[in-house]
């Protein structure tokens, strides 16, 4: 028996991804090779379009389709994985005998959880057909309607040079072990991101939107504020680094703001190695960490965010508060760490990232809008967005990265100038105690939702000659 005899010839030929019943097929499929104490099949399955532009006119377009089915195979506490994408009979026997073979050989982990039993999940509708309809005929439709508003926006400075980037998704994930658990999930995502640089290439613009529905994203306006950004960039002047008041626009936050996120493992933190524990003993729950106005959690079920409903093991997840209204509210706990502290567990671990994950991340935002912020700012720097991020100080979440793509002066509330871009020095963490203001919360990407922020005291530490 092959997996082709479970469908119809047609039902192979036009799925994008499995059904939730062909996804159930294949999992029980798998199981029935499976001799091992415990096994758990994970199936990835789904299709993704992207097209590229560059130099006013689409370079590439390409697209994928396609199941993946990993076995997790369990001996004891010894446990080891293997994938394939071949979903034959045979296939799929030698990947189950291939992880059992492994798992005999593996070392014991002596923190292995036991699969789970079958859970209840509430569903969530992630999924959108406007996404899933993104043909390489729409995308590039879309990318057309990009480059002219940008080409007629930036007129004042010449040709301008547009490029950027439209990536779509639809996928499906199912979980199943050999104790009867079975999970479904479908949803999609897009992106897309458009850059712009003027002819004397002094001046340069970038913005970018994501959402689950393509429904949700204005194309053009994108096109028109990487335009703008460009035309108002050109032969920016350098001002002295140091402590600056920033007005950080939604992307900007969202660049730096879920660094966080591994900052709020429980472990970590119980151990006596995360950034809230204590010296002495003891962790800083309950404290407050951050300007009363901050509230940031993961939630599945959020509609801006519309996560899955479970992670990789087949947990149930939930909304979980981090940080409400400046207080240190929860932790992450995976399911070996929860068992051993007496609490419920919020995921199943990997990685020890201890956040955000299938449920997303959404910072919640005030009243005011960006150019309010900017009105607000007697003297300060405005940033569209943070480039080549990496880490100084787990400990602290110390980052450093650049300015790019429209750095602008803020005199007595108005953008008087561009500037060169900077280096800069900073933590998300230090900067949650040093907002003066919080702008509307927006949708930065799929799962991602940000506000914009004005924050005192932002180190740059040198200029940069990047555009």
């Amino acid at each position: 028996m092959t997996l082709k005899s479970l469908f119809t010839p047609a039902e192979m030929a036009d799925a994008e991804f499995l059904s939730r019943e062909q996804a159930k097929a294949l999992a029980d499929r798998v199981l029935s090779f499976a001799k091992a104490d415990e096994t758990r099949v994970t199936i990835t399955t789904g299709w993704a379009g992207n097209t590229r532009f560059a130099g006013n006119e689409i370079t590439t377009s390409g697209g994928t389709t396609d199941t993946v089915v990993t076995v997790t195979s369990s001996i004891g506490k010894r446990r080891a994985s293997t994938s394939t994408n071949v979903l034959e009979d045979d296939s799929l026997k030698r990947t189950v005998e291939l992880a059992e073979r492994l798992a005999r050989l593996s070392p014991e982990d002596p923190e292995a959880m036991p699969e789970l039993g079958p859970q209840t999940y509430t569903p969530i509708n992630g999924y959108f057909e406007k996404t899933a309809e993104l043909t390489p005929e729409a995308r590039a439709t879309a990318t057309q309607r990009v480059i002219s508003v940008a080409e007629a926006e930036g007129k004042a400075a010449g040709n301008l040079f547009v490029a950027g980037f439209l990536q779509a998704n639809a996928r499906a994930s199912a979980v199943a072990t050999s104790k009867g658990l079975f999970a479904y999930h479908r949803g999609t995502d897009v992106d897309l991101s458009v850059t712009a640089r003027t002819p004397d290439g002094t001046g340069s613009g970038w913005a970018s939107n994501g959402a689950r529905d393509w429904s949700l994203i204005d194309a053009a306006s994108i096109g028109r504020i990487a335009a703008q950004k460009a035309v108002a960039s050109r032969n920016p002047k350098a001002v002295e680094p140091g402590m600056w008041t920033v007005v950080l626009e939604p992307q900007a936050v969202a660049d730096i703001m879920p660094q966080l996120i591994g900052t709020f493992n429980a472990r970590a933190n119980d151990e006596g190695r995360g950034t809230f524990s204590k010296t002495g003993g003891g962790t800083k729950l309950g404290e407050k960490i951050a300007d009363e106005r901050v509230t940031m959690f993961t939630d599945p079920y959020d509609p801006d965010l519309l996560g899955s409903p479970f992670d990789s093991d087949g947990l149930p997840l939930k909304r979980v508060v981090y940080i409400e209204n400046g207080i240190l509210k929860s932790f992450s706990y995976d399911r070996f760490w929860a068992n051993k502290q007496g609490k419920q567990p919020t995921n199943s671990g990997g990685g020890g990232r201890g956040g955000g994950g299938g449920g997303g991340l959404k910072f919640a935002g005030g009243t005011k809008s960006t150019e309010e912020l900017i009105a607000g700012c007697e003297r300060g720097i405005l940033v569209t967005h943070f480039f080549y991020i990496r880490s100084l100080d787990q400990r602290t979440v110390m980052l450093t990265g650049l300015t790019r793509d429209g750095t602008f002066l803020i005199e007595k509330g108005k953008i008087t100038a561009a500037v060169k871009n900077f280096r800069w020095n900073e933590s998300p963490l230090f900067m949650l105690s040093k907002i003066e203001e919080i702008g509307k919360a927006e949708r930065t990407g799929a799962g991602q939702v940000m506000p914009s922020l004005r924050v005192k005291d932002f180190n740059f530490s040198s200029l940069s000659d990047a555009v």
